[in-house]
């Protein structure tokens, strides 16, 4: 290299370190400053080595301007620094050698060699600053930041994408979720664009609202709604507001359908199913639906979830931005906003009667592209055009009538293509005549059908998945046919009061759940006359001992087959006779159903007669609900089910003895079991970690102290968490039993029945409290129907941090005098069981709980483990979590994991009565 040449390289380098590259920076920016000051609060754990942080959200959210910002304020501490933007239409267009070259160029390093070697090779002794912006694919990850090592101590990377999976894949060490703006920073953003000094903002107050309202926080629409309207007048803002309405903005649901191109084909499907249909729906009845149609949501939703595309709501609803929706509406109905029916979906009532209301003449070949029809309740001059209508619907995956369709409707129907059929209230006696073909139909529900009295025939409806009848108060009998449903998994049958057989269903041999509720007279013991028995030519005893005939009437000679409680040949008999003791018997029936998971027979009047003496096997059920019947005893010894993990028998207000539970069982609800006495020994249930008590029980507070000892003697004291409910007495000792400890314990001993307060206390870590404890305890006392704890593990550089109250150590804590229905609620964590989803700072040094219901004492303490010289578990030794089976639903977890990285660890424990 030539003296001139060095030189200016020289020049390059320094002129790099004392005037680094910055972007234009709105200087408008509302909210900005506290959302990177809490941004800069998850730097803080970096103490040397190389940081990489990623910020997500959806599109048009203001990820870009936060890590612009932050950009601007930190740069010059860094050796070198570097601004890549648009990384997903640079790499598209570009290709990421050309993004290698930029970084390197402007850290002030010729490019001499191959790629991602060189940015190792060059930055490896520097210590950066590099923001990666807009990355939507793990290869641009991989070739610009592939691993903390290509970067000098004191590096940061900072990566904006949509895509939280992509943060996860390439093992970020936090990730931080973009917050929208809230009403007042809304309104704030959008009055600095849009006033006037020649006009009072307050003459546009309400239509200010209006815009801000249809923004929903979101930067982007704000920005450009202002910009827009900026320089009109009132009656233009008001025209320009309704069409919004009508037609959305293109530039905003230009930048928001990046993420919706992004997707595979059928994700796009099971986002425009949700976007149109499903938004506010429960998730569980949401996602059963869209299993039917074959979109697979299990993983589908998780994606869109990762894409920022929708959300769970804490109700447990599918939820998403207004503008996503709006987004999801605009790409279905395509270049014909006002034709129905050529769009692929429809879900508007108006739109729907359009359909109806068409010239089935001349307009029929128009509508074939619907592939959904949803909760179509059809007006009276409408009917007689639905059946012709409907007819060229041969795309149709999903319909849900409410109401009487026309008489002829299912006998026109094509319907080859239908996956899921809803029907309710309705008036007709059968679906159809005779057996009609639905080849792709996996899920029908009846419900509220109250004149029917049969069920189709089943023959015509092979791969039928799952069958719900409920509260059809007339329907008399199910179809025999129902036993030829090989593919059958779910059967479910509700409040259908008139129903008196039932056929036998021992060939649907893949059958996963089964539910019975309010259904006593199809578990009911037979009633077979003595003397007709004797009489039979025909008897037979089944292995079980119960015995099954086969009755030839005298009169007829013919063969009656009673069908009800499901026995094979049982005769039916009215007279008073000898009583058969069937209950659960009848289910010896059903043991060939090998795949039984979920059994339900609540409310179905079983006593004490009806659990029976004999043994009885299903080698998988996970689940059995017996609430609400009325047996004093219920002993596992005779059921044998070794892989039962959860057991309800809440409200069983006659049982006075729960005993015999199988060393499977993780979850038991016995809430509202008024007699309960005895709880039976449990000290083989292993995996037992949730027990609920609620009640004015008998049951003392031995029994209670007895179960949380058993249960700290399990393995989720090392490997899960526990969470137990009891009916609240003032425990001599229990402080001093589970709370004891002189050096971490917090007990806050004071009434407060405040709902919507929120109390936050803190306990601190100890140095080496990873390998000195096994976890914490937590007690609080309740009363009212919820309770929510949030609970954040992690590093508190100010130790002497005024916004947290510190309790002092107690080893006697007086408790307060109650009156009402108040309940003990006692939970634990684990440190093991956060490290299966997670990896433990030992920088942390603080517990911080918020507490938020009606709620009377708390205390909380850190459990040493049972040896000082246990080791600590790793990933792989620590027990497999399936174990202790608990719920999968976000929205039903008794303890919920989330947003973890290494800045901290929140948890959320939910408490409901």
């Amino acid at each position: 290299m030539d003296e001139s040449k060095f030189i200016n390289r020289i020049v390059e380098n320094i002129s790099l370190m004392l005037h680094p590259i910055t972007l234009c920076v709105n200087d408008n920016l509302v909210g900005i400053l506290a959302r990177m000051q809490d941004f800069k609060s998850k730097l803080q754990i970096r103490s040397g080595g190389v940081l990489m942080i990623g910020i997500w959200g959806g599109g048009g959210g203001g990820k870009t301007t936060l890590a612009s910002s932050i950009y601007d304020e930190i740069c010059r501490q860094f050796d070198g620094c570097c601004f890549v933007q648009n990384i997903r239409e640079e790499a598209s267009r570009y290709g990421l050698g050309k993004l290698e070259e930029d970084i390197l160029s402007k850290m002030g390093v010729n490019r001499v060699g191959g790629g991602r070697c060189m940015l190792k090779d060059r930055l490896c002794r520097r210590k950066v600053l590099i923001v990666l912006d807009d990355v939507d694919n793990l290869e641009q990850l991989k070739a610009l930041a592939g691993s903390h090592d290509w970067f000098g101590e004191g590096s940061l990377i900072i990566i904006t994408t949509r895509d939280v999976h992509l943060l996860n894949v390439h093992k970020v060490d936090v990730i931080h979720k973009v917050s929208l703006l809230n009403d007042d920073e809304s309104m704030q953003l959008f009055c600095k664009h849009a006033s006037r000094g020649d006009r009072r903002i307050e003459d546009y107050e309400v239509l200010s609202n209006d815009v801000v309202s249809y923004a929903g926080g979101l930067p982007l629409a704000l920005r450009v709604l202002s910009c827009f309207l900026c320089d009109k007048d009132m009656n233009q803002w008001r025209s320009a507001i309704a069409r919004l309405k009508e037609i959305p903005d293109t530039d905003i649901l230009g930048k928001l359908k990046v993420s919706f191109d992004g997707l595979t084909r059928d994700e796009k499907k099971l986002f425009l199913d949700i976007a149109c249909f499903f938004r506010w729906e429960n998730k569980d009845y949401a996602m059963e639906r869209l299993d039917a149609c074959g979109l697979h949501p299990v993983i589908g939703v998780k994606v869109l979830i990762q894409k920022a595309l929708i959300t769970i709501s804490k109700d447990g609803e599918f939820d998403m931005h207004d503008l996503v929706q709006e987004m999801g509406h605009h790409i279905v109905r395509g270049e014909h906003p006002n034709n129905p029916e050529k769009h692929t979906r429809v879900w508007k009532e108006e739109d729907v009667a359009k359909i109806c209301a068409m010239d089935a003449t001349t307009e029929l070949n128009k509508i074939e592209a619907i592939k959904t029809v949803f909760r179509f309740h059809p007006a009276k001059k409408q009917e007689q055009n639905l059946p012709s209508i409907a007819a060229n619907m041969k795309n149709l995956r999903y319909m849900e009538l409410i109401g009487d369709p026309a008489e002829s409707l299912f006998n026109d129907l094509p319907l080859r293509e239908l996956c899921c059929l809803i029907l309710s209230s309705g008036s007709q006696k059968q679906l159809w005549e005779g057996c009609k073909f639905l080849p792709s139909l996996k899920l029908l529900k009846l419900w509220h059908m109250n004149n029917l009295i049969m069920t189709p025939d089943f023959n015509g409806l092979p791969n039928l998945e799952r069958f719900i009848l409920e509260a059809c108060g007339c329907l008399k009998e199910i179809d025999p046919s129902i036993g030829c449903l090989e593919k059958l998994v779910s059967l479910s049958i509700e409040g259908c009061p008139s129903l008196e057989m039932f056929p036998p269903i021992w060939g649907i041999k893949k059958l996963e759940t089964l539910s019975f509720t309010e259904h006593p007279e199809l578990v009911m013991f037979a009633k077979i006359h003595q003397q007709k028995m004797e009489n039979s030519p025909h008897l037979d005893l089944d292995n079980s001992g119960y015995e099954v005939a086969s009755y030839i009437e005298s009169s007829t000679n013919s063969v009656v087959s009673c069908l009800r409680c499901g026995c094979r040949n049982l005769p039916c008999v009215e007279e008073p006779g000898l009583c058969v003791n069937l209950g659960l018997g009848f289910f010896h029936n059903l043991q060939e159903l090998r795949f039984l998971r979920k059994l339900n027979l609540s409310e179905c009047n079983l006593g004490d007669e009806d659990i029976g003496s004999d043994v009885l096997e299903f080698p998988n059920l996970q689940q059995l609900n017996l609430s609400h019947n009325k047996f004093l005893r219920l002993s596992f010894r005779c059921l044998q089910l070794p892989r039962l993990k959860w057991i309800n028998v809440s409200d069983c207000q006659e049982l006075v003895e729960l005993s015999e539970l199988p060393s499977s069982i993780a979850v038991v609800e016995a809430d509202w079991c008024l007699s309960l006495e005895s709880f039976g020994d449990i000290s083989n249930c292993k995996w037992l970690w949730k027990v609920s008590l609620r009640g004015d029980y008998k049951v003392g507070p031995r029994v209670g102290e007895i179960l949380l000892d058993c249960m700290l003697q399990g393995n989720a004291i090392e490997d899960h968490f526990i969470s137990v409910n009891l009916p609240h007495q003032i425990l001599k000792g229990f402080v001093g039993r589970f709370f004891r400890g002189k050096t971490f314990t917090m007990c806050v001993p004071h009434v407060k029945w405040v709902l919507n307060d929120v109390d936050i206390f803190r306990l601190r870590l100890p140095d080496n409290w990873c390998n000195d404890f096994c976890g914490f305890l937590i007690r609080v006392v309740t009363k009212g129907l919820f309770m929510r704890m949030d609970i954040s593990i992690k590093q508190d550089p100010d130790q002497e941090d005024s916004r947290f109250e510190i309790w002092q150590e107690s080893n006697d804590v007086p408790e307060p005098e109650y009156d009402g229905d108040v309940w003990t609620q006692v939970g634990y964590v684990s440190f093991s069981s956060l490290r299966l989803t997670t990896s433990l700072n030992p920088l942390y040094n603080i517990i911080t709980f918020s507490i938020k219901g009606y709620w009377s004492l708390f205390a909380a303490e850190l459990v040493p483990r049972k040896s000082k010289d246990d080791q600590v578990q790793t990933i792989k030794d620590a027990t497999d979590s399936s174990e202790f089976w608990d719920e999968k639903d976000d929205f039903n977890q008794t303890f919920m994991i989330q947003d973890n990285s290494k800045s901290s660890i929140n948890i959320i424990w939910r408490s409901y009565i």
